[in-house]
Formats: structure tokens, C-alpha cells, sequence
């Protein structure tokens, strides 16, 4: 895929017309709809960034110009998106932003990658009234900033972890071993596993937070495996999801449940460890082709068009939110107080079912489980969401 440029048209022909002979009118209104935004294209992001989120970007921006441009109120406007290689730098994310916003006063703007960067631009946002659906920030204390014009598609850590002691409960989990990320995601998530399995009956034997760049989880590992716990659970990001899931086999560590958090749900995860080797893990995810036709026609586009397939959890979260906002535009046009009002006011119909909005947090989305199953992430928890039955004996390392 060739990334684009700083400032890139997706239009195809247009005719060419004399500026004179055209009302000034007609002119503003045929100008594109300006949307901005920073994407890790180098440095530790550019994984999830690029499965995520930024093919999603594209594929809609492909979409909406192939129907004539973005529907704004009822007049077809191509959309240009204006953007740049964040080089996964928080400063430089907020830099950019601040541009967009400020100096450059794009129409709208679409969120960058992950938790550490949506809370940092966050108050700007904010500051400068621009909505902000965010498809990959997890975090509590965003929701409890209480900024109007933000938004978390994803699941928070207490429904996500809620969702997932319920399953081992009903599994008849006793014991579990946790390593976490030292940083946001990670400590929240811990937080609200703790929490979730107060009076679960489920005892945490062992608990060990990590560096972000880890390059040995070995040695953590190897003490589990001397715990023997029923159940692993890392709040791990995609190179620390495969490097966990490498080294347990390495160690021979391999208890009935294995769950690792960002980057399980990747087609790459599949493709480095096998499908074979990847069979009975568990992770973060909440969608796959199956969960709607929306959602079947989705992702037989994304292949179509970017060539491979996207991830099943974040990816439906950043189509739903790209939904919300083309059906935003559509009904009150670009004024941004009137699109944040738009999102927050109304049960938003997506590829991954009903979103609402309390406040910033989506509250129509619940806590989901996947699991990789003869080569498909399925949703197998809760039981009302599962495109498959959940498979509680994780086969040995292949």
C-alpha cells in the first residue's frame, strides 16, 4: 500500500472549469471537505496503527469519493485528507494537531493511534471543538475527563474485564498469573481486573508488570508456569502479544486459557504464530464478518481494496466510528457543535451493533472475549454476541 502524502486528494477526474465563470457560491460549495490527521506510519505504533486504523481511513475516504464525494446535508463533496507520519511520538502527534486545528482549520479531523496519543490531544480537541471519535484509546481516565467533544468507541477496562471474569467463572477458572504494560492501558486494565475478580472465587497467584519494548518475558513466564495457574491473562500491545505467546511455548507454558490483549485479534497473530499455533488463544475483539451483513460487506471491501484483511476488534470500531460520523454529516452538515450534538444524542445503528454514548464512553457495545478457532477470531463471550461456542481446553503449542 503506498501511504499518502501530507496533503493528499482522493478525487479522480474532475472536470476543469473557469474560476470566472462560476458564482463564487458554487465554488465554496463544490470545494472539498478538508479532514486531517496524524497516523504512525514509523517507530513502535506503526503496527496497529496500519491494521487499525489508517486502511480504514482510506477504504472510506476510497468509498465516499467513488459515490461523488461525502454526503454533506444532502450535497456529494470529495474529501481530501490531509495527512502525516506521526513517527509514534506523543509530541509530535499533539504538534500537528494543534496545526490542523488552529492554522490550518481543517473541516474535521480523525483520531490518531492509541490511548497515550488520544490523551494527550484530547483537551485540544476539546479546546478547539472538534468531535473526535476515537477507535483506539482505552482508557477510564479519558472517559472521566468528561470532554464533550470526545468519544471512546471501544469497550473500557471494567466492562472488558467484567466480560472476561464472567467467562472464566462459568468456565470454572480457580487460579490466574497477569503481566501488564507499565503504562496507561496497562495499569488501567490490571486496575479493573483486580476489581472485577473481587469475589469471583478466581485467585490472582501471580502478577508482574513490564516495560513498554520489552524483549524477554521468559523469565515471568517460567514462574507461572511453576504456579501452574488455569488461566494467563497480559494486557500486552501487538509486539508483546507475539512475544508472550512465542516465549509460553518456548517454556512450555500452556495453561486451559490464554488471553493476551492488543494485536490478538491481528491477522498478523495468525500468520506469524500459524493458525495452528494460534488455535484457543484468546484476546481483545468484538466483531468478525459474521456479526452482521454490514459487517460481512465491510470486510470483504477491505480486502478488496487494501489487500488484506482487518483486525477484529479495532477495525470495526474505527469503520463504526467513520459510520457515525458520514451519517453526522449527512444530517446537520459540517458544523462541529451540531455533529458533536448529533453523536451524543443518538443510538448509532453500526457493523458492530448499536452504539450509545454516556458522557465519552460507549455504553451500547458490551464487553466481548474472542478466541481463535480453525483460523477465525470468534466472539465467545458474552453468549448473546458469540459467533462461536467457546473452546475452554487451549491445545498445546503447535
Amino acid at each position: 500500500m503506498v501511504h499518502p502524502t501530507r496533503r493528499q486528494i482522493i478525487r479522480g477526474a474532475a472536470a476543469t472549469v473557469g474560476a470566472l465563470s462560476v458564482a463564487p457560491q458554487l465554488l465554496a460549495q463544490s470545494a472539498p471537505v478538508r479532514i486531517g490527521y496524524t497516523m504512525a506510519r514509523t517507530g513502535p505504533w506503526t503496527g496497529g496503527a496500519q491494521t487499525s486504523q489508517e486502511p480504514n481511513y482510506l477504504l472510506w475516504a476510497e468509498q465516499q469519493n467513488a459515490a461523488g464525494g461525502l454526503d454533506v446535508k444532502g450535497q456529494r463533496r470529495k474529501i481530501e485528507l490531509i495527512s502525516s507520519d506521526d513517527r509514534s511520538d506523543v509530541e509530535t502527534v499533539v504538534r500537528t494537531y494543534e496545526k490542523l486545528m488552529g492554522s490550518d482549520k481543517v473541516d474535521l479531523v480523525l483520531p490518531p493511534w492509541g490511548s497515550n496519543a488520544n490523551f494527550a490531544v484530547a483537551p485540544l480537541a476539546n479546546r478547539f471543538q472538534y468531535p473526535f471519535l476515537a477507535p483506539t484509546a482505552l482508557s477510564r481516565k479519558l472517559a472521566e475527563m468528561k470532554l464533550p467533544y470526545f468519544f471512546l468507541l471501544l469497550q473500557q477496562p471494567k466492562p472488558m474485564c467484567e466480560a472476561l471474569v464472567d467467562m472464566f467463572k462459568a468456565a470454572g477458572v480457580k487460579t490466574v498469573a497477569v503481566i501488564y504494560v507499565d503504562d496507561l492501558f496497562g495499569l488501567e486494565n490490571y486496575a479493573a481486573l483486580k476489581v472485577a475478580l473481587q469475589g469471583s472465587g478466581i485467585q490472582m497467584v501471580e502478577d508482574k508488570s513490564y516495560p513498554g519494548g520489552v524483549k524477554d518475558l521468559s523469565p515471568v513466564l517460567r514462574s507461572m508456569k511453576d504456579k501452574n495457574p488455569d488461566a494467563f491473562v497480559g494486557f500486552t500491545y501487538p509486539p508483546d502479544t507475539i512475544l508472550a505467546s512465542r516465549q509460553a511455548k518456548e517454556v512450555g507454558f500452556n495453561p486451559k486459557f490464554f488471553y493476551a490483549s492488543v494485536g490478538t485479534a491481528f491477522p498478523l497473530y495468525k500468520n506469524v504464530l500459524t493458525p495452528a499455533g494460534a488455535e484457543g488463544v484468546l484476546g481483545m475483539g468484538s466483531w468478525n464478518s459474521k456479526t452482521s451483513p454490514g459487517a460481512k460487506a465491510y470486510f470483504d471491501a477491505h480486502v478488496a481494496s487494501q489487500k488484506k484483511e482487518p483486525d477484529r476488534w479495532a477495525s470495526g470500531a474505527t469503520w463504526a466510528g467513520l459510520e457515525i460520523l458520514t451519517n453526522a454529516v449527512k444530517s446537520v452538515g459540517l458544523d462541529r457543535k451540531a455533529i458533536r450534538d448529533y453523536v451524543a444524542g443518538n443510538t448509532h445503528k453500526t457493523i458492530i451493533g448499536d452504539i450509545k454514548f454516556a458522557g465519552s464512553e460507549n455504553v451500547g457495545t458490551p464487553g466481548t472475549v474472542g478466541q481463535w478457532q480453525n483460523g477465525e477470531f470468534e466472539v465467545v463471550w458474552p453468549k448473546d454476541r458469540a459467533t462461536a461456542a467457546l473452546n475452554p481446553n487451549k491445545p498445546a503449542w503447535k
